[in-house]
C-alpha cells in the first residue's frame, strides 16, 4: 500500500514539473536543429550519432516555414527551394507545430523546448529529440562560421 502511494506521489510530481511553454518561448525554436533520437512509443530509442541534414526554423507571429538544410565541412549550409509553412497553435495547456505543403498537412506536439532543446511528439507518438546545432568546420582554416 504504501509503495503504490509512493508511486502515485512520484508520478503526480513528474506530471507538476512538466513544462510549460508560453508564447514568449516560441521564438527559441528559429534556427538549426540536430536530431540526437527518436522514441518510440514502445520505448526503445533510436539514436543518432550524425546527421545528413538538420532542419532549420524560422518562425515570427506563430507562423513561419521549416526546411531541411545540408551542413557542409567549410561550415556552410546547403538548401533548396523545399520548405514546409509552420503554424504555432495553442490548445488545452498544450502547444502545437502544424505543418503545410502543397500534398498534406500534419501536426506535431511541442513537448520541450529550451534554447539547447526541442522535444516534439507525432500522431505516431514517436519522440523526436533535436539539439541545437552548429555549423561544422573541419578544414581548419581559421575561417569564423556565421
Amino acid at each position: 500500500m504504501k509503495k503504490t502511494f509512493g508511486i502515485l506521489f512520484i508520478s503526480l510530481l513528474f506530471v507538476a514539473c512538466k513544462q510549460k511553454i508560453q508564447p514568449a518561448d516560441i521564438a527559441k525554436i528559429n534556427g538549426y536543429w540536430e536530431i540526437e533520437k527518436v522514441t518510440f512509443d514502445k520505448g526503445e530509442d533510436k539514436d543518432y550519432k550524425m546527421n545528413e541534414s538538420y532542419d532549420y526554423f524560422e518562425i515570427k507571429a506563430s507562423k513561419g516555414i521549416r526546411k531541411k538544410v545540408m551542413p557542409q565541412l567549410d561550415g556552410t549550409f546547403l538548401v533548396n527551394d523545399t520548405f514546409e509553412n509552420v503554424a504555432v497553435r495553442f490548445a488545452d495547456d498544450k502547444v502545437f507545430l502544424e505543418y503545410e505543403t502543397p500534398y498534406m498537412k500534419w501536426s506535431e506536439e511541442l513537448i520541450a523546448l529550451s534554447a539547447e532543446e526541442l522535444v516534439l511528439l507525432n500522431k505516431e507518438k514517436k519522440e523526436y529529440h533535436y539539439k541545437r546545432a552548429t555549423p561544422i568546420n573541419i578544414l581548419g582554416d581559421g575561417k569564423t562560421t556565421k
